[in-house]
């Protein structure tokens, strides 16, 4: 009798146990379903944000403006330049003793490290040049680091205490270079930055000539534009902002619409000259300032879109990245005239913006250059 009751439950117990297992089975099932649909949606959210921020880079002013001008970012922090090329929008970097100054003595682990090395270096080679040696490397070797970021083209300025001194300035332009190359970096990507004194660009001439391109830089007048050209300058870098505080003060008005911007004109002209006249060198100004006032950062750049390269700061590359509309072409070519090496001195001398400002931004450079120079005249009697 017990044997047959316990026969008789055996089937009601297996079913009751089947369809426990059923059920947990399906809530089981329907945990991992919305566990399964819940990642889903989640990876679906963030491809849509990546694309969405994508799609916004692309229709931003910035993803405009490199459309028509190769854009380079100014500034040696290894950390924004990485940022600002992945977006694929920046293909060069500028750096000057400014810049180098501040990466060399920020006591970020990485700044001290290439300072560290550039000791190093400059102490085995030993000479009686070891501290120039310590602080040509030490540009190089953020240079090196910057060239594994972006594709294009490193600017690195020689010294610009050299800048009325050819024969010197020859000599360190030609020691940055075998310094790029030793440290396997080929000289067609760096682009040797020399200020737009008569010397600089003398020098500049005989370095285009072995194949070393350079950058003249601190140009403010027409004149130096011209003479830079003519004598086979890869690039020019103008100062339209800087022409512009110059203008404002001599003129004693604060704002100007951008097209009538002094150093947007100033610039406008050079780049006219060069396509006119059949020179191939690029413009690429540099340093902007707002036209019409605090609240306009952009008048110059916008002001100049189509030249044939830009450098940049981040803040602005930032606020481009972040602004829409419609961002219209604004260069045209113009008529211009010639220059020679009598003229370039009596037109500067003329220029009164030309002679100040360049004279500013070589006082500017040199007393950076003179405060790195003591930092690592310190770190190389302690080595």
């Amino acid at each position: 009798m017990a044997r047959s009751a316990m026969a008789g439950l055996l089937p009601r117990a297996l079913v009751l146990l089947f369809l426990a297992a059923a059920l947990i089975s399906g809530r089981s099932r329907g945990r991992a379903s919305q566990v399964f649909v819940g990642s889903q949606a989640h990876r679906y959210d963030r491809h849509l944000a990546s694309r969405r921020a994508l799609t916004a880079a692309a229709e931003s002013r910035l993803a405009q403006l490199a459309s028509m001008t190769t854009l380079s970012i100014d500034t040696g922090d290894l950390a924004i330049i990485k940022q600002f090329a992945e977006t694929g929008l920046i293909t060069d970097a500028t750096t000057n003793p400014v810049l180098v100054t501040k990466a060399g003595l920020s006591g970020d682990p990485v700044y001290v490290a290439l300072v560290d090395e550039a000791i190093k270096y400059a102490k085995k080679k030993g000479g009686d040049d070891m501290l120039a040696l310590a602080m040509d490397k030490l540009a190089v070797n953020l240079g090196v680091a910057i060239s594994k970021l972006v594709p294009g083209y490193i600017s690195t300025e020689v010294d610009p205490r050299l800048s009325f001194d050819k024969a010197e300035t020859l000599k360190r332009a030609r020691r940055i270079i075998s310094l790029y190359e030793e440290a396997g970096v080929p000289k067609s990507r760096v682009l040797i930055k020399l200020a737009a004194t008569w010397e600089g660009i003398a020098a500049m001439a005989e370095l285009e000539a072995e194949g070393i391109t350079c950058n003249i830089t601190l140009v403010f007048g027409h004149v130096q534009a011209v003479a830079a050209a003519q004598y086979g300058a890869r690039l020019i870098s103008p100062f339209p902002g800087r022409v512009l505080d110059y203008q404002k003060r001599i003129q004693g008005k604060d704002t100007w619409q951008p097209d009538e911007d002094p150093g947007v004109v100033a610039v406008k002209r050079m780049y006219a000259y060069f396509k006119k006249h059949g020179h191939d060198t690029i413009c690429m100004p540099a340093s902007w300032r707002p036209s019409r006032g605090p609240g306009h950062d952009l008048d110059e750049i916008e002001a100049l879109a189509g030249t044939d390269r830009m450098t940049i700061p981040p803040a602005f590359l930032e606020q481009l990245l972040q602004s829409g509309g419609e961002l219209p072409r604004r260069l045209d070519p113009a008529t211009a005239a010639a220059s020679c090496a009598a003229d370039f001195r009596r037109l500067m001398k003329e220029d009164g913006c030309a002679t100040e400002k360049t004279a500013e931004g070589l006082e500017a450079f040199i007393a950076d250059t003179n405060k790195l120079e003591a930092a690592l005249k310190e770190k190389l009697a302690v080595a």
